[in-house]
């Protein structure tokens, strides 16, 4: 299926969105890196899998927010396994932050540089595709053209 790139605003803001919530959710206490690790890790199919809402379904809550979706190339629902393997790329820096202190440095760093390298990717791959799209072979998609798209494969 070919899909029509996102709109780049409305992906920062959604990635500010997920960014914020990870970021709050590092000050669990004990539990912060690692509940803030999950949460990046899966943030595109736990709200969909705690609420069964269909309103998170392929999103995590920045997407739902600003009208986004991911969606699998491959024609198949999110799931743990291509969440995991999409988000890998941006999780790295917050396992580094479960180590305290040198795992903050070390974890801000690399976070700096892989969101450098994620941004490059989305800004000059023709469909918005970052390196954990392609691990994933996933897009995110406005909701208004993939429901355009789904109405042109019904007629």
């Amino acid at each position: 299926m070919n899909y029509t790139k996102a709109d780049l605003f409305k992906r920062f803001i959604a990635f500010l969105i997920d960014g914020v919530i990870s970021s709050v959710l590092i000050y669990v206490p004990i539990l912060g890196g690692i509940v803030s690790t999950v949460y990046v890790l899966t943030k595109d199919v736990i709200a969909y899998e705690i609420t069964k809402n269909p309103d998170f379904k392929n999103r995590s809550i920045g997407k739902k927010i600003m009208g986004l979706e991911v969606v699998s190339l491959e024609g198949q629902d999110m799931d743990w396994v291509i969440s995991v393997r999409r988000n890998l790329p941006l999780a790295i820096s917050s396992v580094c932050s479960i180590v305290p202190i040198i795992g903050w440095i070390v974890g801000a760093i690399i976070g700096f540089v892989i969101s450098i390298a994620e941004v490059i990717f989305v800004l000059t791959d023709n469909k918005g595709r970052r390196l954990g799209d392609r691990w994933a072979d996933t897009q995110v998609v406005c909701i208004e053209d993939l429901a355009k798209q789904e109405d042109v494969i019904d007629i």
